[in-house]
This record gives structure tokens, C-alpha cells and sequence, in this order.
């Protein structure tokens, strides 16, 4: 059996396929989801390590009024800001190869939080082993792509689909 840690993103786009507004503005996504189940939870519960990018942060900074992810060790990748907070490290290092490291620890599960700028390079690198995209029902006409155009291919293998209300989310791997 395969010990290293698991590659996961977990995110919702829009029907269109994307993950915000060009400005990163999620209003179109809040309140969507209503006051039912999305598996968020039992997700967020099964993951113990998260990345994302210095963007997703600031935007968490400005809609949050505290640190959504306190119990999880949380990386950020900077060029601009450094060291650490009490809530997350910030990496100035090769995504892919900071990733790859961190994969070989044994028993994580790894979460990808917001934007293509950081799954891009690990898609490069076929090292993203599962995807759970939950569907919105909204059209946004433009905004900031899940992927962003490259030149690897991943195949993936679907293994699930779930309704929740009007959200369709859809789970693969790598194939």
C-alpha cells in the first residue's frame, strides 16, 4: 500500500468553470449553498495540511473575520511576504518541488485552497491525486479559471457524484 500523502483539491466553480470574479470576489458563490449538507465538513475533517496562494490568503483575510483553518498547518506561496503568523508559513520556494517534498511525508492529506496559480504547476508535474469540484449553479460571463491552459495532460478517473441541493460535485483521481 502507497504510504505517501494524498494531493487534494476540494473547491467549487461556477458552471462556467471558475473559481471567482476577475476582482477574486466570491458573491456570486456566497449564499448559494444554503443551510445544507455539502460535505465540506467530513472533508475539512479528513485533511490535515492546506496550500494556497498568497491571493486566496489576502482574499480569506478580507472575508473572514478570523483564520478559517487555526487547526491545520497552513503554507502560503509568496514572492512578497515571508516568515511565518501564528496560522500559516509563507514559502518563497518552486511550488512543485516544495509540494513534492512535503508529499513524502506519510499519512497526508494535502488540500489545495483557491486558484489555478498554485494547481497549475502541479497538474505540470501530474502530482494532484484526487479532485472533488463542486459545481454552482451560477454563470459568471468571466473571472479567474480552476485551469489555467498548459501543457500536460492529466487523466483522471471518476469514482463519485453527489447532489447536494442544487450543487452537483463531482470526485476524481489520477488516472
Amino acid at each position: 500500500m502507497d504510504n505517501r500523502s494524498r494531493l487534494i483539491f476540494y473547491g467549487a466553480i461556477s458552471v462556467d468553470g471558475f473559481l471567482a470574479r476577475e476582482n477574486h470576489a466570491l458573491d456570486w458563490l456566497i449564499g448559494t449553498e444554503g443551510e445544507h449538507d455539502t460535505g465540506y465538513e467530513e472533508f475539512y475533517d479528513s485533511i490535515d495540511t492546506i496550500l494556497m496562494g498568497r491571493k486566496t490568503y489576502d482574499q480569506l483575510q478580507v472575508l473572514m473575520d478570523e483564520f478559517p483553518y487555526q487547526d491545520k498547518k497552513c503554507y502560503v506561496f509568496s514572492r512578497a511576504t515571508f516568515g511565518s503568523t501564528e496560522h500559516v508559513e509563507f514559502i518563497d520556494e518552486d511550488i512543485a518541488a516544495f509540494t513534492k517534498a512535503l508529499k513524502k511525508e506519510a499519512g497526508r492529506r494535502i488540500w489545495i485552497v483557491g486558484g489555478g496559480e498554485v494547481l497549475y504547476p502541479l497538474l505540470q508535474e501530474r502530482m494532484v491525486d484526487e479532485f472533488i469540484i463542486q459545481v454552482a449553479p451560477t454563470i459568471i460571463g468571466r473571472g479567474i479559471p480552476l485551469f489555467i491552459p498548459g501543457e500536460t495532460e492529466n487523466q483522471l478517473k471518476l469514482l463519485d457524484v453527489k447532489q447536494y441541493k442544487q450543487f452537483a460535485e463531482m470526485h476524481y483521481e489520477l488516472a
